[in-house]
């Protein structure tokens, strides 16, 4: 084979280049190692789901339904069955009686409506794309071809494609129970209190656009039957979750059920699910005792995956004359689509406890309503409700600050949490445990140049230059390390949010780690081997770690959630406790000696005092010869071990964005980006620089680029990549990161998780800064994605910059003493919708008002309305 595709050569040139990170005192923890899988990967030897091929296989192919909402009147499969190499036909009234209905594991109230959700349509179809047939051949291309001879009568109902809209009276039914699915209320602090008399009140809507996942795999499935039992691959993140969930929906039985993820190509969420496909697969195979497999198109995807985000968020902010936060109200709309799906009842829950961010508020309150609309149901994506409540107070923060003329900065100085406070028991009654929110902002403030950008963008306006500067500041924490469990369940989740791991140690010497955490990109197999060398005094290059396989890693939770390192790994370092417990029993009696006196560092057991002692590969062979074992102990070292923790873990940090913006074409530039993120103890730092970097990413595209975008008839408009738009290298700027590190006080490893942190900060970061560059114009906001046209719309509408402008009109620099204010101008009026948006009143991004009122009198002395709609 050539040196090129060598995966052996290659892992050898990565271990002899392995000098990235020296550990400190010869640790693995921390440093800063090349991914141990990489090797495969870049090589081309891995194993994903469509690589599968088995004796006898058939492929499967679906057809879908070219309209948004319609009743199915009539369905002939029987020209398609006549086709060459089709095996099997079947409509959804074929496979009604077993097929079930897809689950939703998060009932978030008691009175929730959970339709029905046939992963075959039946008598309706409630989305484009919803399946009605499918054709099972001996080749995929004969299968799609097939489906062009199913014929299938509809009879057209009215879509339902705008959340308010939905909600009004005499609106289209997407369930005959109605559109609404539930309304969640929470609350802490006395409200009216906080706005009553308040000096200043921000009143703003915002648009969370309609996101769809889009990793690098396709969804995959493979089906299987030995006669009596079922293996299912899938390009899944859940194998554990998934397995249970097929097994109720299947009546599979659990134990004659294997579900296996193989090599996976990423998720950000959209493989947490239980799929259609994943469900007809396994019924077809039951049916007709062969494996099949289906393999989706990019197009199919874009249909079919579940979508992301789609809110309408109105967020009120009550404040004091000195800019200090006296309470947040939230009414939050969330189009849950057309069904409810594994958890899509919960995602804008996971929000209602970020709205807060880092600061310290008096009294909030949030209301849900999840809504029913003729569109693909939506479900968790990359951050999972946390981006949306970021956004959301960070962009009505700098609105704060502009009306009462502040630095951004120094508003968020003044609220937020210090890190002499923690651990801090917020209005949302989460307890933040560790942070230091000041010293993330410092050091990403002088890597960013702060204040020389100011006095730029000072200059720029003053000169009235076409392109202006915009600087955009996000600060953030979220809760993630999806646990405890006890918490979950007051949350009506459907499962825990423990953690399973087992440590096998092999006669040899070398280990085994067997993770329930299942990983599709974020290194697992690395950072495992890191923390199991440090525990075990083992070399880096003796730890294996299997996962992904109901049959070898038979319990566990999965991936997501950031999650995977802060439970998964802590159950790691548990079970390698466990081994070292049972060890220096062993130890301490070929030793002679009381277990207590026996000392364990850097792999060996020693008796305090003297040199005399084992290694544990010594023991690991001793246990499985067990000769000379004390009485009661039974020959082996392995160890199993559940960590459920007693907290979230909270990550934070501080993005600054510089943006131009062309204010005669709309073109928008970033020209800087600086993170700096508190992520806990590091592992890897390689590997968290990697996730801060693909975080960052995602984030933007939000801000710049995608939107899934469908017509009034509900068709998705955006189903090709020409269409939707994700950034690539070519779109990024060069990041500038760095870190703080605050440990965790919820877990031994001290680490918090970072799997979402750069989405979370960095959408925020980047509207803020367009809107910012937009000051002097009069702009309060620009819907996202924030395009060239849409920019250039809220420009041209908004008219002529103000006079003397300056660079904030008039505002305190970021190190201004607290107190410091200033009167903002009142500024123009907002834009019309641009091309694409929603309908509806309160359709657009950044609409409503904000007022300040004179100290005492409750009248108010000057107010704004929104930018774009």
């Amino acid at each position: 084979m050539s040196e090129q595709l060598d995966a052996g050569l290659i892992a050898e040139r990565i271990a002899e280049s392995d000098q990235l990170g020296e550990p400190s005192g010869a640790h693995e923890v921390g440093r800063a190692r090349r991914r141990k899988e990489d090797a495969r990967l870049v090589t081309g030897r891995t194993t994903w789901t469509d690589n599968i091929q088995l004796p006898g296989m058939l492929y499967m192919a679906f057809l879908r339904s070219p309209m948004a909402h319609a009743r199915i009147t009539r369905v002939d499969t029987s020209a398609a069955r006549a086709r060459p190499g089709v095996v099997a036909v079947y409509s959804g009234r074929d496979l009604a009686g077993e097929q079930g209905s897809l689950p939703c594991a998060w009932p978030v109230t008691d009175d929730i409506v959970i339709p029905d959700h046939p992963p075959m349509a039946v008598e309706e179809v409630r989305y484009a794309g919803e399946a009605v047939a499918c054709v099972v051949a001996t080749d995929r291309y004969k299968a799609a071809d097939a489906l062009e001879a199913i014929e299938v009568d509809y009879e057209p109902l009215d879509a339902v494609v705008d959340m308010t809209e939905a909600l009004a009276e005499g609106s289209p039914l997407v369930h005959e129970s109605g559109n609404r699915a539930f309304t969640w209320k929470f609350a802490g602090g006395d409200i009216d209190a906080a706005f009553r008399d308040a000096p200043v009140v921000i009143e703003r809507t915002y648009v969370q656009q309609r996101l769809i996942p889009t990793a690098m795999e396709p969804r995959a499935v493979v089906a299987t039957t030995d006669g009596d039992g079922f293996t299912l691959y899938s390009a899944t993140q859940i194998p554990h979750v998934l397995r249970v969930m097929l097994a109720l929906t299947t009546g599979i039985p659990e134990h004659k059920l294997r579900v296996v993820a193989p090599d996976v190509g990423g998720g950000f969420g959209s493989k947490l699910q239980v799929t259609a496909e994943e469900v007809l697969s396994l019924l077809v195979t039951r049916r007709l005792g062969k494996p099949v497999k289906w393999t989706e198109s990019r197009s199919e995807g874009n249909l079919t995956v579940h979508h992301g985000r789609d809110q309408l968020q109105r967020i009120s902010l009550a404040a004091e004359r000195d800019g200090r936060v006296r309470g947040v109200r939230v009414d939050l709309l969330a189009d849950m689509g057309a069904y409810l799906m594994l958890v899509t009842p919960g995602i804008p829950l996971l929000g209602a406890f970020m709205y807060n961010g880092i600061y310290k508020i008096d009294a909030y309150d949030f209301t849900c309503t999840g809504v029913f609309t003729t569109k693909m149901p939506t479900d968790a994506y990359r951050g999972a409700g946390r981006p949306e409540a970021t956004f959301a107070i960070e962009r009505a923060v700098d609105e704060l600050a502009h009306e009462l003329g502040l630095d951004p900065v120094e508003v968020r100085r003044r609220n937020w949490i210090t890190h002499q406070e923690f651990p801090y028991d917020t209005i949302c009654g989460l307890t933040y445990d560790s942070g230091n929110y000041e010293a993330a902002t410092e050091k990403a403030l002088a890597l960013f140049g702060y204040d020389k950008l100011r006095a730029e963008q000072s200059d720029r306006r003053d000169r009235r230059d076409p392109v202006q500067l915009g600087i955009g500041v996000s600060t953030y924490t979220e809760m993630c390390g999806l646990a405890p469990s006890r918490v979950l369940g007051s949350l009506s989740y459907g499962a825990g949010g423990w953690e399973h791991a087992s440590v096998r140690m092999l006669p040899t010497g070398k280990v085994e780690v067997v993770t329930g955490t299942s990983p599709h990109g974020q290194g697992h197999e690395t950072a495992w081997s890191q923390i199991v060398a440090d525990a075990l005094g083992v070399p880096f290059g003796d730890v294996a770690v299997l996962h992904g396989d109901t049959a070898i890693s038979h319990k566990g939770m999965d991936t997501y959630g950031s999650r995977s390192l802060v439970v998964g790994g802590v159950a790691v370092l548990a079970a390698c406790e466990k081994v070292k417990d049972k060890a220096r029993r062993i130890a301490a009696h070929m030793l002679e000696a009381s277990a207590d006196d026996i000392e364990f560092s850097a792999g060996s057991f020693t008796v305090r005092g003297t040199a005399e002692g084992r290694t544990i590969q010594e023991l690991a062979l001793a246990t499985f010869a067990a000769h000379d074992l004390p009485d009661g102990v039974e020959p082996g070292l392995d160890a199993d071990a559940t960590f459920d923790p007693d907290n979230f873990s909270f990550p934070h940090g501080t993005h600054l964005c510089a943006v131009e913006v062309d204010t005669e074409t709309g073109a928008c530039a970033i020209r800087s980006y600086v993170a700096v993120d508190d992520v806990g103890s590091v592992v890897n730092p390689l590997i968290v620089e990697g996730q801060v970097h693909g975080g960052i990413a995602q984030g933007i595209g939000q801000a710049l680029f995608e939107e899934a975008v469908h017509d009034t008839e509900g068709n998705l408009l955006t189903t090709t990549m020409a269409d939707y738009l994700i950034p690539t290298a070519a779109d990024l700027p060069d990041f500038t990161t760095d870190r703080t590190e605050t440990p965790a006080t919820s877990n031994p490893l001290g680490v918090k998780g970072v799997g979402e942190a750069g989405t979370i900060a960095s959408t925020p970061a980047v509207v803020n800064a367009i809107v910012d560059a937009l000051r002097p114009y009069g702009v309060h906001d620009v819907r996202m994605p924030c395009t060239p046209e849409r920019i250039w719309r809220v420009v041209s509408e908004a008219g002529p910059p103000a006079s003397g402008s300056g660079a904030r009109a008039g505002a305190a620099s970021a190190e201004a003493p607290a107190g410091t204010s200033a009167e903002a101008p009142a500024s123009a009026p907002g834009t019309a919708s641009a091309p694409g948006s929603r309908s509806g009143s309160d359709s657009g991004s950044g609409s409503g008002s904000a007022s300040t009122r004179a100290p005492g009198s409750g009248e108010a002395t000057s107010s704004s309305e929104g930018g774009a709609r």
